[in-house]
């Protein structure tokens, strides 16, 4: 279940209704899909996503979507600062970023023109698209992270980051996620 947070009005949206509205007034939208399959570390992208198929497809060829792949983020991933500090930066894709979460949690940031910054709080269940060109970033956590997304692209290549180097992150680095009470 996602949570919105507006950090500098003090605003917090749990109910998915609200916060599908307050996105979509941005562009982006937001859907809750059913998540019954449970995986293990183990479980590849081919199981993954065949356990998906049904919902995928039919998303996929609506939007003419071309491909998907599974990411896969814990503590144990390599390099995970690395990684982490790439995602933390303010930037851009010439696509959409869309994102499943089949398992864990991320956060992610947005800085648009016409509202102040806020973040989703996305969770099992929780699919986002941000469109081509808002400015945003990804926070999968700073301890114990744990991301399992199914994203889909129409062109790999366009999910390249192009980072604003606004440093506007750098002012909601201290922000503590929410947690589901």
């Amino acid at each position: 279940m996602a949570i919105l947070s507006i950090p500098d009005q003090g605003v917090q949206i749990h109910e998915p209704l609200q916060i599908k509205e307050f996105l979509a007034q941005y562009g982006v939208f937001f859907e809750q899909w059913n998540c019954e399959v449970h995986f293990d570390d183990s479980a590849s992208q081919e199981e993954i996503l065949a356990a998906y198929a049904k919902d995928l497809k039919p998303f996929m060829a609506e939007g003419g979507y071309q491909t998907a792949d599974v990411i896969s983020i814990n503590a144990l991933t390599p390099n995970y600062d690395a990684i982490r500090a790439k995602f933390l930066a303010e930037h851009i894709h010439d696509e959409d970023e869309i994102r499943f979460f089949v398992d864990g949690q991320g956060l992610f940031w947005f800085h648009l023109d016409t509202a102040p910054v806020f973040n989703v709080l996305c969770q099992r269940g929780d699919l986002i698209s941000v469109p081509t060109g808002t400015k945003h970033w990804f926070d999968a956590g700073s301890e114990n992270p744990f991301v399992k997304a199914i994203r889909i692209f129409t062109d790999i290549s366009g999910w390249t980051p192009h980072y604003t180097q606004s440093g506007i992150e750098t002012s909601y680095q201290h922000f503590k996620a929410p947690t589901l009470g």
